[in-house]
């Protein structure tokens, strides 16, 4: 096998607008999807953020239905982690206070590189890092 990267990562909310005000918003993804009562998808370079509503997820498809994805879902807060070099880090570490959201923690990883952790409206973990914390 030879995998090239994660397509798209999954978050559960339980207010579609407010995940929309935060990662439209506040973090200007660019939304690309939405459908109403079950999620709402936005694009972040190369991939996609998903982020539903977990009890929409849990329903199987209908026999007939065109796209069949099997049921899935979770509780409690998951995690998500965004690339940023460091100028943006300094960026996100100004505009996000800016924006009402608290910085949970602002710190350098043992071998050099920065996180930032916020919390979304869902109460899900959201990491802004630079791509050397995986040796990139």
């Amino acid at each position: 096998m030879a995998l090239s990267g994660i397509l798209e990562a999954a978050l559960y909310v339980d207010d579609l607008e407010a995940a929309a005000a935060f990662y439209g918003g506040t973090l200007g993804l660019e939304e690309i999807t939405r459908v109403e009562g079950r999620h709402v998808f936005f694009r972040c370079g190369a991939s996609v953020l998903l982020c539903f509503i977990a009890a929409a997820t849990e329903q199987p498809p209908a026999p007939d239905a065109r796209l069949p994805v099997p049921p899935h879902g979770a509780r409690g807060p998951g995690h998500v982690c965004f690339s940023a070099e460091a100028a943006e880090l300094d960026r996100l570490a100004e505009a996000l206070p800016a924006a009402g959201v608290a910085i949970e923690a602002d710190f350098h990883w043992p071998h050099g590189p920065r996180s930032i952790y916020v919390r979304d409206p869902a109460g899900n973990s959201v990491e802004f890092a630079e791509p050397a914390l995986w040796g990139r």
